[in-house]
């Protein structure tokens, strides 16, 4: 990510009360972007898209939960572009979106994503080919989207820095959540730049040494 031109670029945007990190990415030699996880806010996205001046073609959704697609449906519709992710197992939580958004006082639309996603997939944005790694446990249709060219891969809530995801909501599975980022993070390389669906971004290497839960050190 520190090339002079760098292939893909990234802006966070916190939107909804829970300051949820929503992703604009970027491929700069098409200037064609993705919104990973638009919760809310919409107002907000729409601003960063005049900023940055690039050209919105699709939305991708890391799980189905409010703070990260309760708006995906409607800015679908608004900008007229199809909705990829999350995996299917998380249809449940999108078809609840409505009621939840309801009892937590934010507006949930339900959605039919145009594309649902599983492990080894791959999805386009502009020239960039992003892969796509089902991680279960925070939800059981959770996936992460990772750029290897740039060492980044955008987690959603599966793993924060110095924590990791809930796994007290339905189908939640904390002995799943912490094979999926052992199993199918870490390999990905300590250099692996992530960003979270809140708080700040880290890298994998700096967990394995630090985080109290899934560190090499905590889980020996």
């Amino acid at each position: 990510m520190n090339a002079p031109n760098p292939p893909l670029r990234a802006a966070i945007v916190p939107v909804t009360a829970f300051q949820q990190n929503c992703t604009l990415l970027w491929c700069t030699e098409t200037n064609k972007a993705a919104f990973v996880d638009p919760g809310g806010d919409l107002d907000k996205l729409k601003e960063a898209v005049r900023q940055t001046g690039v050209e919105v073609e699709k939305i991708l959704v890391t799980h189905g939960h409010m703070d990260h697609c309760g708006q995906a449906g409607v800015l679908a519709k608004e900008l007229g572009v199809p909705i990829e992710g999350p995996h299917e197992d998380d249809r449940f939580w999108i078809e609840r979106l409505g009621e939840d958004g309801a009892r937590f006082g934010l507006s949930g639309e339900v959605f039919e994503p145009d594309r649902w996603l599983s492990d080894g997939d791959t999805v386009t944005v502009g020239n960039l080919s992003i892969d796509v790694i089902h991680c279960p446990g925070h939800t059981p249709g959770h996936v992460v989207f990772y750029h290897k060219p740039s060492k980044l891969a955008i987690v959603g809530d599966v793993l924060f820095q110095g924590s990791i995801g809930r796994t007290d909501f339905p189908r939640g599975d904390h002995g799943q959540l912490l094979a999926s980022i052992t199993q199918k993070l870490w390999p990905l390389g300590d250099d692996t730049v992530f960003l979270p669906g809140h708080g700040p971004h880290s890298n994998f290497g700096a967990e394995r040494k630090t985080n109290p839960f899934v560190s090499d050190e905590a889980l020996a």
